[in-house]
């Protein structure tokens, strides 16, 4: 929804930009606008803040749960090393 207010912001600042003879086109130009500006920022894959945000603390418990893992290997590896000793 915050997307959508940006966006409508965005495209409000363009038509208020535009010389005043073309402005009597408004609505059909800012349906055209928007639907320019939502392709784009269809196309750049953009994602919201809170999906950021999930996906971050995601990568944070895997490296945790990797740098665990590695751990628990090296520990292993260093027993059988004792072991062929």
């Amino acid at each position: 929804m915050q997307k959508e207010n940006k966006s409508a912001d965005f495209v409000q600042e363009i038509i208020k930009l535009l010389p005043e003879d073309i402005r009597k086109h408004k609505e059909d130009l800012k349906k055209n606008i928007q639907a320019a500006v939502n392709g784009g920022l269809v196309k750049m894959e953009l994602v919201t803040r809170e999906e950021f945000d999930i996906q971050a603390e995601l990568l944070s418990r895997t490296r945790a749960i990797v740098e665990e893992l590695e751990n628990s290997v090296r520990e292993l590896e260093s027993q059988i090393n004792k072991e062929d000793s």
